[in-house]
């Protein structure tokens, strides 16, 4: 086959930072057995480490979430190996439509524009769980101002609104009132967002994968500690394995009768759902992809299961690798944000494990090092880190105490 690559992400070579390093491409798809080439951004090109003898070609692009920029980089391809691309790879949530878009244009097999929709598209995977009859945040597409302003009326404040194929928390605002909802409006136009119920519960994620079958074969249930909203406010992020009982069970068959309505095959998913007080649970949203943050590291640390080489295998139609669960283990992970003012240089900092002993990986930055505003969870922030443990409680503990008592001290730069 030929198989086209479209990567925007880093790796790194200084041996602190681990973003991304459980991509290998040029281990889990054999460029011998198929022509393979990458099309990239400036930053993508650092992540491709496949020796250039063995890349059929490579193109770069200034912008990688362009459709028009992919189409033309792909033809590129197509002309300098001599062949059709017979299959295209992106494992990033912002390059999933266009990708879409492109095979459409070049019939390429896979995903096309409107299967994308269904887990990139935050009102149609909704309007297709209420369809299968699950529990979604009553909601509605934002047309106009007067039309948002009567659906707050019906449904009462808040309200959240939010892009419908955003991600990461970025743009959703937390309307409290009328004035709120208008002053938004002032800034912005309606269109291309969603407004939706407001739900109060503790947010769990499920990452895992679905095989070709529509049947999860590995998930993980978790539990945030704050939220990613509030994480774009300013307060750090944190998260906790849940640990065996009946209420990660409910998840789970949850989580399964979620993907199946949704017709996800052959792909990752990270769920995210709310368990309000009465535990009721409550769909939020879903992603075709592999959960960002330490998501995938924990899993691969505690689990062994490298939930990119299950991925990548099932795209180049490979048999799936073997997913073991064994044992109860829990750990979790902690994100402090950036400062407010950027860019900020480091004065002084201390390391995590100094804090807390079940610390396993940590990047906190040194003094000297200027912290900006470029990349996301997986960027230099003030600091992240990764603790595991054999017990879900004392590792909420250990999260918590990071989230509340680490600080660094920067000055404006």
């Amino acid at each position: 086959m030929h198989i086209v690559i479209v990567n925007r992400w880093p790796r790194f070579t200084e041996g602190v930072r681990w973003d991304h390093e459980l991509t290998r491409y040029e281990e889990f798809i054999d460029h011998e057995a198929h022509q393979v080439s990458y099309v990239v951004d400036r930053v993508g090109a650092t992540g491709v480490r496949a020796a250039r003898e063995r890349i059929a070609s490579m193109v770069e692009v200034d912008d990688i979430s362009s459709c028009d920029h992919l189409l033309a980089a792909v033809t590129e391809v197509t002309e300098r190996v001599g062949r059709p691309v017979d299959r295209i790879i992106t494992l990033s949530e912002f390059t999933l439509d266009a990708v879409a878009r492109v095979r459409q244009a070049l019939g390429i097999p896979g995903p096309g524009p409107e299967e994308v929709a269904v887990y990139r598209n935050k009102m149609r995977m909704k309007e297709l769980l209420v369809e299968a009859g699950l529990r979604v945040p009553h909601f509605a597409g934002c047309e106009s101002v007067e039309q948002t302003l009567a659906f707050a009326d019906a449904s009462g404040y808040p309200l959240i609104v939010k892009p419908v194929d955003g991600a990461g928390s970025i743009g959703v605002h937390l309307i409290p009132d009328e004035k709120a909802l208008r002053a938004l409006w002032e800034t912005q136009e309606p269109g291309g967002n969603e407004i939706e119920e407001f739900i109060t519960g503790t947010v769990h994620h499920v990452d895992g994968f679905v095989d070709a079958d529509g049947k999860i074969v590995f998930q993980v249930v978790s539990r945030y500690l704050n939220d990613c909203l509030s994480f774009e406010g300013g307060a750090p992020l944190g998260s906790v394995v849940v640990q065996e009982g009946r209420l990660r069970e409910r998840v789970e068959e949850f989580t399964q009768s979620c993907v199946a309505a949704l017709g996800m095959r052959g792909m990752p998913f990270h769920l995210e759902l709310f368990v309000t007080g009465s535990e009721e649970l409550v769909f939020l949203e879903v992603a075709g992809r592999i959960g960002g943050a330490e998501v995938p590291y924990l899993i691969h640390k505690l689990f062994g299961v490298n939930l990119f080489e299950v991925w990548l295998k099932a795209l180049v139609g490979e048999p799936l690798p073997a997913t073991p669960k064994n044992g109860d283990p829990t750990g979790g992970w902690v994100i402090i944000p950036k400062p407010r003012v950027l860019p900020a240089e480091v004065v002084s900092s201390v390391p995590m494990g100094s804090m807390v002993g079940s610390v396993w990986r940590e990047l906190v930055p040194q003094p000297g090092d200027v912290i900006d505003a470029s990349g996301g969870y997986d960027s230099l922030q003030s600091g992240r880190g990764i603790v595991v443990h054999d017990s879900e409680a004392q590792a909420e503990a250990d999260v918590r105490h990071l989230m509340e008592n680490f600080r660094v001290e920067f000055a404006p730069r």
